[in-house]
């Protein structure tokens, strides 16, 4: 298991599923589409489009591209 990132901020936040854990699956608020107070993701930073995020449950590191903003590729 990885440690949390030296950048984590608790004040920045994402609500993006993990797709190392999945924790989100089973949760009414996150399956609503709304901000879920235990499914949130640490927002370690971003380029362009690009979202850098950490889970604080499994500690997943991955890049999320959201395809808005500056820098997103189109999807076709």
């Amino acid at each position: 298991m990885l440690p949390i990132d030296p950048h984590a901020d608790l004040g920045r936040r994402a609500w993006v599923p993990c797709p190392g854990c999945h924790d989100h699956k089973d949760c009414r608020t996150c399956l609503d589409g709304r901000n879920c107070g235990e499914h949130w993701r640490y927002l370690i930073g971003n380029t362009g489009s690009r979202l850098h995020l950490q889970c604080p449950g499994c500690t997943h590191l991955w890049v999320h591209e959201t395809h808005f903003g500056a820098g997103g590729t189109t999807p076709f």
